[in-house]
C-alpha cells in the first residue's frame, strides 16, 4: 500500500487543471506546515508570483488569521486555528479543522 505524507510537495498544478481550495488555502497550508517558510517558496510551491503570495498574506494578516513576528531577517507566522472559515457555508468550521482535515499536525 502506497501512503504519501501531507509534507510532500509537489510542482504547482499546469494553469489547465483547477483544484478544490483556493489560493489562500493553500497559503495557510504551507504556513502551518513551516511557519518560518520565506514567501518567495510559499509562491513557488502554490504556483503564484511573490507578489501575489505577499497579497494573501497580507489579507490573511489583516482579517486576524494570521499573525507576523520578524525573527532576526526572516518572518515567522503564526495561526490562529480558532478563527472561523469565511463563506456562509462553512462558517461553523474553523481553520483549526480545515488543517486538521488535510494532515496538518496540530499547533
Amino acid at each position: 500500500m502506497l501512503v504519501l505524507s501531507p509534507w510532500i510537495y509537489t510542482d504547482p498544478v499546469p494553469d489547465s487543471e483547477w483544484t478544490f481550495l483556493t489560493n489562500h488555502a493553500h497559503v495557510i497550508l504551507c504556513v502551518a506546515r513551516e511557519p518560518g517558510m520565506l514567501v518567495r517558496e510559499i509562491a513557488r510551491k502554490v504556483g503564484i508570483t511573490e507578489r501575489a503570495a505577499q497579497r494573501i498574506l497580507a489579507d490573511l494578516i489583516a482579517d486576524g488569521y494570521v499573525d507576523k513576528e520578524r525573527e532576526g531577517r526572516r518572518n515567522r507566522y503564526r495561526i490562529h486555528r480558532d478563527r472561523p472559515l469565511r463563506h456562509p457555508l462553512e462558517r461553523h468550521h474553523s481553520i483549526g479543522e480545515l488543517l486538521a482535515t488535510l494532515g496538518d499536525p496540530p499547533a
